[in-house]
């Protein structure tokens, strides 16, 4: 999956108007697993003693890292507001060196529990998402 199509297929199932943030989960395993062809990407993994993030990444049975997805225009994926996710992703950052919590449109990378990096691949416009910016 190119991410054009993976836009596409996010952008056709949020203007349907019903999604939720777990809709999109298949197309975001999909996208992950194309793009890094050795990296497997697994929804719903078993639980880990901080919680359970949405995805593990594993390359070769290795752990490299995990995904927390939220809903798209999920206003604090900085996690900053303690009425929205500061709980969780302090205590996913604390516990697992290798986060990127998302959108399914913004991604932001933290390692040993620092913020590294982010960036958008779309964003949302009326009741559909735009394409690749």
């Amino acid at each position: 999956m190119t991410p054009a199509q993976y836009l596409d297929n996010i952008a056709r199932r949020y203007a349907q108007g019903n999604a939720t943030e777990h809709t999109f989960r298949g197309d975001l395993q999909q996208l992950i697993e194309s793009l890094v062809p050795d990296i497997r990407a697994t929804n719903e993994p078993k639980r880990q003693s901080c919680g359970a993030p949405d995805y593990i990444l594993t390359r070769k049975e290795i752990e490299i890292g995990y995904v927390e997805a939220k809903d798209i225009g999920d206003r604090d994926l900085d996690g900053h507001k303690k009425t929205g996710n500061k709980e969780q992703f302090d205590r996913y950052k604390a516990a697992l060196s290798n986060i990127i919590f998302t959108d399914y449109l913004d991604f932001r990378l933290y390692r040993d529990g620092l913020f590294v990096t982010s960036i958008a691949i779309g964003e949302v416009t009326e009741r559909d998402c735009a394409s690749m910016r």
